[in-house]
């Protein structure tokens, strides 16, 4: 498959070139699951290609290309989550006429919890279940040990798990 992208007589912008256009809806399909926006995983993936280009000459061996891309993916969104993080919230949008209501009120719930947690719990959870990753997948390719992976990805499940729980307690006192 990825000798498909880049042959090993290819020239290196001609091999990144392609290595992009193949890897732009994986891409996207990845950013929109740790960001949770699809617009905003658009910009990300741009952005991501943009710095993978001008960096297209440290990429030294076309076998780790797909990694390597990914890794910029990843990076990107990490950056803007934490931009994010710094913005002042604007009020959430209510749900259209149309839209079935307890699928996007769980959706929404989902949303909000995962939003409350770090960048980097944020990544683990899109790889693994946006990507559907291994642990050791996903540690090769953020740079980490396994177990850092698997205490992240446990910690990020039990805040997600918590914060759902405070939601729906503050909702039912509502009522």
């Amino acid at each position: 498959m990825l000798s498909e992208v880049m042959p090993l007589q290819m020239p290196v912008d001609d091999a990144v070139a392609r290595l992009l256009l193949a890897r732009a809806a994986e891409a996207h399909r990845l950013a929109a699951w740790i960001l949770r926006d699809p617009v905003g995983a658009e910009d990300v993936v741009q952005e991501a290609a943009l710095v993978a280009w001008s960096r297209r000459a440290s990429l030294r061996n076309a076998s780790s290309a797909e990694a390597w891309f990914n890794r910029i993916v990843v990076n990107a969104c990490r950056d803007e989550l934490r931009r994010r993080a710094r913005r002042r919230r604007l009020p959430q949008l209510e749900p259209t006429a149309d839209a079935p209501s307890d699928d996007f009120a769980v959706r929404d719930e989902i949303d909000r919890s995962v939003a409350r947690l770090t960048p980097d719990e944020q990544v683990v959870l899109g790889l693994r279940f946006g990507r559907d990753l291994t642990i050791p997948q996903i540690a090769a390719q953020m740079g980490l040990p396994e177990g850092t992976v698997k205490s992240r990805l446990h910690h990020a499940l039990e805040h997600v798990r918590v914060a759902l729980a405070a939601e729906r307690r503050a909702e039912e006192l509502q009522r």
